[in-house]
């Protein structure tokens, strides 16, 4: 089964930073291909619905919110967080209409350390239905950070391909000392044999956590003997964490399709470090540079993709990103069989030059 440019479904995707949506407030925003309309009521919860009016498909984001429902711009129709339609101006006294019938797709969310994820269902799926299941998967979360913890730094950017090359560019450990030669990164242009251990982990798979015979710039920041650990798992989910005798750094990357040729990549901190928000308008730009090489190559790829050529990924630089077509494809078969998922990753040791 081809799983190449699918996006997968019944699953927790990345939306955006919690203190983008201030209570009262609503943000239209597309995931997947789907205009979603997300709120803060006064009582600060985080709502997710379909942003079209069930009516006269008018996007609701073109309406009114007043904390607790929202207001439809054309004819008023009113909707409370969970998409129930709950007035309809135009009706009369002695009409009767079951307004039951009536409601907007809405979208499990969840906020944690900072973050709102949003899960999406299946088209079929009822909404009892995508609420049971959501709540059988778990979110990502940074270990050793309360869960009230927010992101002391944040970087967005948009990405012009398709989650699949985003995904594939970010776990790729051999195009390092050829993308990202800087001073303050790699400009050391000798490769060296990396040799790595991983497990399977959720979803996924896990770089041993391993003491860093390279460092950079950023690392010595950090100071003592800093030792680093990897995860990645579906969606699109990479957190890096970095430890010392005295500070822990993660960094967490997630990648969240927009359409089939649009990709938004954040990269959050959590750190115990005390002075990264004093520095942080010096530190962003550096991050803003990093993340624009790869972009570029994105940018670039695009034009070799567009004669349709087959991709070639070897062994053992490229067995990450085979084994994220194969948890894709498990994904994806395990829904459509309705059983558990299996991770097809087994314990391995990889080797490449870096």
């Amino acid at each position: 089964m081809s799983i190449e440019n699918v996006f997968l479904n019944n699953i927790w995707y990345y939306a955006l930073v919690g203190e983008q949506i201030k209570r009262g407030k609503v943000l239209a925003k597309t995931i997947l291909n789907e205009p979603i309309l997300f709120g803060r009521t006064l009582d600060g919860e985080v709502f997710a619905l379909r942003d079209i009016c069930p009516h006269r498909a008018i996007p609701l984001s073109c309406g009114r919110f007043d904390g607790h429902e929202v207001e439809c711009s054309y004819h008023g129709w009113h909707f409370d967080r969970v998409g129930q339609c709950t007035k309809i101006p135009s009706l009369t006294d002695d009409q009767t209409l079951n307004l039951d019938l009536f409601r907007v797709k809405s979208y499990p969310v969840r906020e944690i350390q900072g973050n709102i994820w949003i899960y999406m269902p299946v088209n079929s799926s009822t909404y009892s239905e995508t609420e049971t299941r959501a709540a059988e998967l778990d979110i990502p979360e940074i270990i050793g950070f309360d869960k009230f913890a927010t992101p002391q730094a944040v970087e967005i950017m948009n990405f012009p391909c398709h989650i699949d090359h985003a995904v594939v560019g970010l776990m790729d450990p051999a195009h390092v000392p050829f993308v990202h030669r800087a001073w303050w990164w790699r400009a050391d242009p000798n490769l060296s044999e990396e040799v790595k251990a991983f497990d399977p982990s959720p979803y996924g798979f896990t770089m041993r956590r391993h003491q860093l015979l390279r460092s950079t710039f950023f690392y010595d920041l950090i100071g003592g003997k800093p030792e680093v650990e990897i995860s990645f798992r579906l969606p699109g989910v990479r957190i890096e964490t970095i430890t010392t005798k005295q500070h822990t750094v993660c960094n967490m990357t997630v990648i969240t399709p927009i359409s089939e040729n649009q990709t938004e990549v954040t990269t959050l901190f959590y750190t115990t470090l005390p002075w990264v928000k004093a520095l942080r308008p010096i530190l962003l730009p550096f991050v803003r540079t990093f993340l624009n090489q790869d972009r570029d190559m994105v940018v670039k790829q695009q034009i070799g993709l567009k004669s349709d050529p087959s991709l070639m990924l070897i062994k053992d630089a490229d067995t990450q990103a085979r084994w994220y077509y194969q948890l894709k494809a498990e994904f994806t078969r395990a829904n459509n069989e309705n059983r558990p998922f299996e991770n097809p990753v087994k314990e391995r040791i990889l080797r490449w030059r870096s």
